[in-house]
């Protein structure tokens, strides 16, 4: 039965949703098929931007190093980008501009200059080759790329079309985004474009690894990812709801640790765009380190944290974490892979004050999916817990498309306005991606229980999920057989306590050609894919024989794994 949270939460959200109240929703059609949207969404990014900037113009909003901004100042720098890529670069509305960096105030600044100038904000996997950026460039046919030093050195040697503007960190945006920054000559051109946006036009493009090798890139129009961005915000607002009528005061600036990627759906959406919103103040930190995260949200006084699994675990177990008060922070979130059940009683060991969430999505999603809160998620802790409302349709469904009852295993499918366009210049994997009810197919294999609760257990896909970043099996054995010796191979992945998987490889060599070793193969690779993508040398095979095979003649992977799962746990 519904637990007593799970009752009151949605009291909560259907007056939230109410005919008159901030997050009541409208029909809207979207391919013959009828779904809620938010009636008082801004029809774009840039409004959404303009008007919330406003909003909260004297409010804290970015600490990057001894950079602070407040949303007014963020957001005139972000006029001034946009004037700089209309009047220097001579963008035009719908055109793509690519964006590959580390985390920093710029990157974000960039991305809303990219979308207050009418163009596409297209991220590129910052972890990524110099041959994969130039792919996803040449994809998407970026006009612009805006890049860090380090990401433009990986480029040199990889044709593309893209025009290169560099732009740093750690310092003012007039500075680091020099390039792009031009001073608006009566109306910012910004303010101007807002005349000409609309919520059909096109927002983003965002990379993901599927099943079948290369990255797609997966567009959205402004509907969506304002839709998206809005149901994390009616989430947001049923969490105070609920904790105030507790008699707990939130009286704090909300303030969270920006530890994920931005151009991850969970960095970009749920955690960047959501606090304009929210008025959060948000805290970056150039790479992944425990010890200066627990300083920085104990200097800063972060009340939330989002990451993959593994981060805060990292922060519960670190030998630092008695030395600062932590206090504050009430809600340890992750999402990008499944949390192991003894993660989340240690973190609430470890935050008594606090509770672990847990949250479902996709990139194709925009981050809309589940959620799994506090006490429910402590005595369902396998769950990724219920569909998000007020905007998700969630159904487990057969091959053909047909419902499933509770309790039934099939692929989890999302139906919602906040769901992406299709795959940029890929037809078939569009239509391949959607049912003809409009749901789209998440490649997960999962159940809701009695009382809705989903329950992944498997993946259609054959995908590894390394500490939230998605690898294709597929792209890595193509990268593998690339090397002339090898006859064939398999790649999988691994349990990993850490990572939650890591990719592993067996590979045989040709007829007669001279073996090579794991550790050759390695540098092989790392000249082709990027690193996180690559497996180590101990976790790489020679096999001797032919690998087994299905009646089908393909590759038994299951067999294979299992085989070799067996070595490294004898290992």
């Amino acid at each position: 039965m519904p637990t007593p949270l799970d009752n009151a939460l949605e009291a909560i959200v259907a007056g939230l949703t109410a005919e008159g109240q901030p997050f009541a929703t409208v029909p809207f059609v979207r391919d013959g098929v009828e779904m809620p949207a938010f009636a008082a969404a801004p029809p774009t990014l840039a409004h959404y931007f303009a008007h919330f900037a406003s909003q909260n113009k004297g409010i804290p909003f970015l600490v990057d190093g001894d950079i602070r901004l407040t949303f007014g100042e963020a957001y005139a720098a972000a006029t001034h980008v946009a004037e700089g890529l209309i009047k220097l670069h001579g963008i035009e509305k719908g055109e793509r501009i690519g964006l590959a960096a580390r985390n920093s105030a710029n990157w974000m600044i960039a991305y809303m200059g990219i979308l207050m100038a009418g163009g596409c904000a297209t991220l590129l996997n910052g972890f990524s080759s110099g041959e994969e950026l130039a792919y996803g460039l040449d994809l998407a046919e970026c006009k612009v790329l805006l890049a860090d030093e380090g990401r433009a050195a990986r480029l040199e040697g990889h044709a593309h079309s893209s025009k290169i503007v560099l732009f740093g960190h750690g310092n003012a945006p007039a500075e680091g985004l020099a390039a792009t920054w031009a001073a608006p000559e009566g109306t910012p051109a910004a303010i101007a474009l807002l005349g000409e946006l609309g919520p059909d036009d096109l927002a983003t493009i965002l990379y993901t690894s599927g099943s079948t090798g290369k990255s797609k890139g997966a567009w959205s129009d402004h509907r969506g990812v304002v839709n998206a961005v809005m149901n994390y915000v009616c989430q947001s607002a049923m969490a105070k709801v609920h904790v105030e009528s507790q008699g707990e005061a939130l009286t704090e600036q909300p303030c969270a640790l920006v530890a994920v990627p931005l151009f991850h759906v969970t960095g970009e959406v749920p955690l960047f765009l959501q606090s304009f919103a929210i008025a959060r103040k948000l805290v970056l930190m150039p790479k992944w380190d425990a010890g200066l995260a627990i300083r920085l949200m104990a200097e800063e006084g972060v009340t939330y944290f989002v990451g993959v699994p593994l981060m805060s675990y990292e922060i519960a177990n670190h030998p630092d974490r008695a030395n600062y008060d932590l206090s504050k922070c009430k809600s340890f979130a992750a999402g990008g892979a499944p949390r192991p059940v003894e993660h989340v009683t240690r973190i609430k060991e470890a935050f008594p004050g606090g509770f672990p969430l847990l949250g479902y999505g996709l990139t194709e999603t925009n981050a809309v999916g589940c959620g799994n809160f506090n006490e429910n998620y402590l005595a369902k802790p396998g769950s990724t817990g219920r569909a998000s409302k007020p905007m998700v349709d969630l159904a487990i469904l057969d091959d053909m498309g047909n419902p499933l009852a509770n309790g039934q295993v099939g692929e989890v499918c999302i139906r919602s306005v906040a769901n992406f366009r299709g795959y940029w210049k890929n037809e078939e994997a569009t239509t391949a991606a959607f049912t003809d009810t409009g749901y789209f197919r998440t490649g997960d294999l999962g159940y809701l229980d009695a009382d809705d609760y989903l329950f992944i257990v498997d993946r259609k896909k054959d995908i590894i999920i390394r500490g939230g970043e998605n690898i294709s099996c597929i792209e890595v054995e193509d990268a593998i057989y690339a090397h002339d010796d090898v006859g064939e191979c398999s790649v999988f992945g691994l349990p990993c306590e850490r990572m939650g998987e890591v990719p592993a490889a067996v590979y045989a060599m040709k007829e007669g050609r001279p073996a090579i070793t794991p550790a050759e193969l390695r540098a092989f690779l790392l000249e082709r894919i990027a690193p996180f993508k690559v497996p180590l040398e101990h976790q790489m095979w020679i096999a001797h024989e032919p690998l087994p095979r299905l009646g089908t003649q393909k590759i038994d992977k299951r067999t294979v794994k299992a085989r070799y799962l067996a070595e490294a746990v004898a290992a």
